[in-house]
C-alpha cells in the first residue's frame, strides 16, 4: 500500500509524508465544510429540495476533488462555488425567471466549453502566460481576500452603510473572542512546531465554543441521506439554440458566458495562489500538470450540473491544507473521502461554527500575503499591476475581478512605458477581452 501511495503521489519528491497529507486533507475539509449546508440553503431558494442538494453538494465535491488528486496530483479541493451559487439562484432563476432545470443546463454547457478549451491548451496557456510578478500578486491578493472572509465569519468585521465595512468591539462578542483564541492557539502551536496546528486550532476553538454556548453538541452522529432523484439529470436543454434573435435564447447564452467567465478566472487565480503556496511552479514559472488540473475543474462542473448543483470550482480554502504541509493529491483524496462521509455524518459536521474556521482562514491568509515580498518594487511596471490585484480582490469580493484589473493595468503600464515587447500575446489578448467585457456587460 505504501509503495502504491508513493508511486501515485510522489510524496518523497515533494518532501512530505502520509501523516502530513492526512492532516492537511482534514484541515482543508474543515475550512470548507460550511459549503455542505450553505450551498443547499442558497440553491434551495430556486425551488430545489434542500436534502437532495446537500447530498449532491457532497457528491460533486468528492468526485471533482478525486479527479484533481489522481489526474493532477495537486492538494486542491473543489466544490460548488460561492458567488456562482448566488448568481444561479438570485440572478438567473429568481431575477431572470429561468427554470432551475434550464439554469443547470447552462452550467453543464459551460463545463463542456471548459473541457474543449482544455484540449486546445488555451487555459493552460493563460496559467503559464501570467508574469511572475502578477502570480505573486494574485497569491497575496487571495491571502488578503480569505483573511477578510475569516474576519467576516468571526464577527470582527461587519457591514456599514456609510463606510461599507467597520469593526465591532470584543466585549460580549463571543465569536470574535473565540476567533482571537483560535489565532493565538494556532500561533502557539506553530511556535512549538506542533504538526497540524491549524486543524488543532479548529478543534480547540470548536470545543471552546461549545463550552461557552456559541455552538451546540450534535443531537445525532449519523443520519440517513435523502435521495437526489428530484434533481439528478433534470437538465432542460430547450433553450440551447443558436437563434440569438430570440431574446430568451440570447439570455441563455449570456448566462453561459457569465458562468464561464467567472469560473475560468476564479479557477486560474486559485490554482496560481495554491500552486505558489505549495511550491509547485518549476524554475521557469510554469505550472506542471496545469492541463490536468484545469480538466479536473471542467469535468467537475459538468458532473455537478448532472447531480443538480451550480458550478463546481477549485476552492481557495485549499490553502489551509497547504499551510499544514499538504503538497500532493493525497491531501485531496482525504478531503474527498471526508465529503463522502459527511453525507452520513452531517449532524456532526454542522457543529463546527464559523468562528472556529475563521482563525484558520486568517492564519493562512497571512501566510499567503507574505508572497508580496517577492514582488519587485523597484520596477513600477511590475509592482503596480501586482498590487492592484492584491487590493481589488478583497475590496470587490472577487478573485476574478482582481485578476482582471491586474491584467489590464499590467498591459497598460507596459505600453505606456514603451516596454510593449515584455507583454506576452496571452496577456495582451486577455486585457482586450477584459476591457470588452467591462464595456459590453
Amino acid at each position: 500500500m505504501n509503495d502504491w501511495i508513493e508511486r501515485q503521489f510522489k510524496l518523497k519528491e515533494r518532501r512530505t509524508d502520509v501523516r502530513t497529507e492526512v492532516m492537511a486533507g482534514v484541515t482543508t475539509f474543515m475550512t470548507m465544510a460550511y459549503i455542505i449546508l450553505v450551498n443547499p440553503d442558497i440553491l434551495s431558494k430556486s425551488g430545489m429540495p434542500f436534502g437532495a442538494l446537500m447530498v449532491s453538494t457532497c457528491l460533486s465535491a468528492a468526485i471533482a476533488t478525486f479527479l484533481m488528486a489522481f489526474l493532477a496530483n495537486y492538494p486542491v479541493a473543489l466544490a460548488s462555488g460561492m458567488g456562482l451559487n448566488a448568481f444561479f439562484t438570485f440572478t438567473v432563476v429568481i431575477g431572470m425567471k429561468v427554470p432551475w432545470q434550464a439554469a443547470l443546463a447552462a452550467v453543464f454547457v459551460e463545463g463542456l466549453i471548459f473541457i474543449g478549451l482544455t484540449f486546445t491548451k488555451a487555459r493552460e496557456s493563460v496559467v503559464n502566460g501570467i508574469p511572475m510578478s502578477l502570480k505573486h500578486g494574485i497569491s497575496a491578493g487571495i491571502g488578503l481576500f480569505i483573511a477578510f472572509i475569516g474576519f467576516q465569519g468571526s464577527g470582527i468585521v461587519v457591514g456599514n452603510e456609510v463606510t461599507l465595512v467597520t469593526g465591532v468591539g470584543l466585549w460580549n462578542n463571543i465569536p470574535a473572542l473565540l476567533t482571537l483564541f483560535g489565532l493565538v492557539f494556532i500561533c502557539a502551536c506553530e511556535a512549538f512546531r506542533v504538526r497540524g496546528s491549524i486543524l488543532w486550532g479548529i478543534i480547540a476553538t470548536t470545543a471552546a465554543a461549545i463550552a461557552l454556548g456559541a455552538a451546540e453538541l450534535p443531537t445525532a452522529i449519523v443520519s440517513v441521506p435523502p435521495s437526489i432523484a428530484p434533481i439528478f439529470a433534470k437538465l432542460d436543454f430547450s433553450l440551447l439554440s443558436l437563434n440569438l434573435r430570440d431574446p430568451i435564447v440570447a439570455n441563455f447564452w449570456i448566462i453561459v458566458f457569465t458562468f464561464f467567465f467567472v469560473d475560468f478566472f476564479d479557477t486560474v487565480g486559485t490554482l496560481v495562489g495554491v500552486a505558489n503556496g505549495a511550491e509547485l511552479f518549476d524554475k521557469d514559472g510554469r505550472l506542471p500538470k496545469a492541463k490536468e488540473a484545469l480538466f479536473s475543474d471542467a469535468v467537475g462542473t459538468s458532473v455537478g450540473a448532472l447531480l443538480g448543483v451550480s458550478t463546481v470550482t477549485s476552492y481557495v480554502e485549499s490553502t489551509s491544507g497547504i499551510g499544514v504541509g499538504g503538497r500532493t493529491g493525497l491531501t485531496s483524496v482525504v478531503t474527498g473521502l471526508l465529503f463522502l462521509l459527511a453525507i452520513f455524518f452531517n449532524p456532526l459536521i454542522s457543529v463546527v461554527p464559523s468562528c472556529a474556521t475563521a482563525p484558520a482562514l486568517i492564519f493562512v491568509g497571512i501566510y499567503m500575503i507574505m508572497n508580496i515580498r517577492n514582488i519587485d518594487f523597484s520596477d513600477w511596471t511590475e509592482s503596480l499591476p501586482a498590487v492592484m490585484a492584491v487590493l481589488i480582490m478583497p475590496f470587490t469580493y472577487s478573485i476574478a475581478r482582481g485578476i482582471e484589473y491586474g491584467f489590464i493595468t499590467y498591459v497598460a503600464v507596459k505600453l505606456a512605458s514603451g516596454r510593449a515587447r515584455e507583454v506576452s500575446r496571452v496577456m495582451f489578448v486577455l486585457a482586450v477581452i477584459f476591457l470588452a467585457k467591462e464595456i459590453l456587460l
